[in-house]
């Protein structure tokens, strides 16, 4: 299992600390000590208040605050967790993204969504009705725009006219594309372009409130997991060739059966085939953040 830090600003109850980049630096500097593999942000350009008073967190822009950590760090793996590709034309994200993957070494993984909040896609000036066609639309752009830039792509809403001059990303082919979603046309969407998924074990009602298919229980994962792989496996794809993220369970790291419990849980998931958790650490401060990874590093990560 590979771990990766969940930025802590995205803690709903985070200070506005963790913006600092003092703070940023810091923490994302201890997460590479302890041997996290990677760091994630997710995209919020425009959030309402309604959101962040009702469970939602802080947000910072992944590409300028994923392009600063790079900065400041080695060889950790830069995550969007996740980048809503419908916000914009698969052009700009290609853009964006490739960017990020050359300025970092090649430590991009991409993973993208479709989005769930309805006002920030008016906010940004997109029909929200139509973020499962504009997916599914980016996603077959952005991988051909980074193999092939030279070749023109277009869509319903854009259109290259003619020979473009772009720069490949460092990774070849591309940098990884992960999928977010639980749902039918998430994993349809790991088949045809993904090369991981990033699905939520969360109960129904969070599950509603952001968009997905739920899956509650390990064997809901488990029953998933194999579902996706049948799908790998009728389309030629090499099952074990996708990495598989989930989710650490919060851990106070000063009960033992707490960590147990944690520890338990994640045999479990990687049993039944997950490769990659999430943590999301104390977000009381920055210090209490690094103290959180340095002890969960000793304690988790081989």
């Amino acid at each position: 299992m590979r771990f990766v830090l969940e930025y802590p600003s995205e803690l709903p109850s985070a200070p506005d600390d963790f913006l600092n980049p003092h703070a940023i630096r810091d923490v994302v500097v201890q997460a590479e000590q302890s041997r996290f593999a990677g760091v994630a942000l997710s995209e919020h350009p425009a959030p309402s208040s309604k959101w962040r008073a009702n469970g939602g967190h802080n947000t910072l822009d992944p590409i300028a605050a994923l392009s600063f950590m790079a900065g400041v760090t080695i060889d950790i793996r830069l995550m969007t967790n996740l980048y809503v590709l419908p916000f914009r034309t698969p052009y700009l994200s290609a853009k964006a993204l490739g960017s990020l993957d050359l300025v970092s070494g090649g430590r991009l993984v991409a993973g993208v969504g479709a989005g769930y909040l309805r006002s920030e896609f008016s906010a940004v000036g997109v029909a929200f009705e139509r973020r499962a066609e504009l997916l599914d639309e980016a996603l077959a752009a952005l991988r051909a725009i980074w193999t092939d830039p030279e070749t023109p792509v277009s869509g319903d809403d854009f259109a290259a006219t003619g020979p473009v001059w772009l720069q490949r990303p460092t990774q070849n082919p591309h940098p990884p594309i992960w999928i977010g979603g639980n749902s039918r046309a998430a994993m349809r969407r790991v088949v045809d372009h993904g090369d991981g998924w990033m699905p939520l074990i969360v109960d129904s009602a969070m599950a509603s409130a952001i968009r997905t298919a739920t899956i509650a229980t390990p064997d809901d994962f488990s029953d998933a997991l194999g579902e996706l792989r049948r799908r790998l496996t009728d389309a030629g794809r090499d099952p074990a060739g996708i990495d598989v993220q989930v989710v650490c369970p919060p851990t106070d790291l000063d009960d033992s059966a707490s960590v147990r419990a944690a520890r338990d849980f994640l045999a479990d998931l990687g049993r039944r085939g997950a490769t990659w958790a999430v943590v999301h650490v104390d977000g009381s401060s920055p210090q209490a953040a690094v103290n959180y990874l340095k002890r969960f590093g000793e304690m988790f990560i081989d």
